[in-house]
């Protein structure tokens, strides 16, 4: 087995739910994950702001 290409270190921290923050290590920013849409009438919550869910993250990663 090859060595690792490349290791994050990602850490999440649980804001007011459903925001999240991802601190990924090599950006200033951290990235805001939470709901919106159609995530968030599934899951029947109303966030005081929309952000883009973890599967928006992952659609958008195969996709690119």
């Amino acid at each position: 087995m090859s060595d690792p290409i490349a290791l994050t270190k990602i850490t999440i921290e649980q804001d007011k739910p459903p925001h999240r923050l991802a601190y990924i290590d090599g950006f200033e920013e951290p990235f805001h994950y939470g709901v919106h849409g159609g995530v968030k009438e599934f899951y029947g919550v109303e966030p005081e702001t929309e952000y883009p869910s973890t599967l928006d993250h992952i659609v958008a990663s195969a996709g690119g």
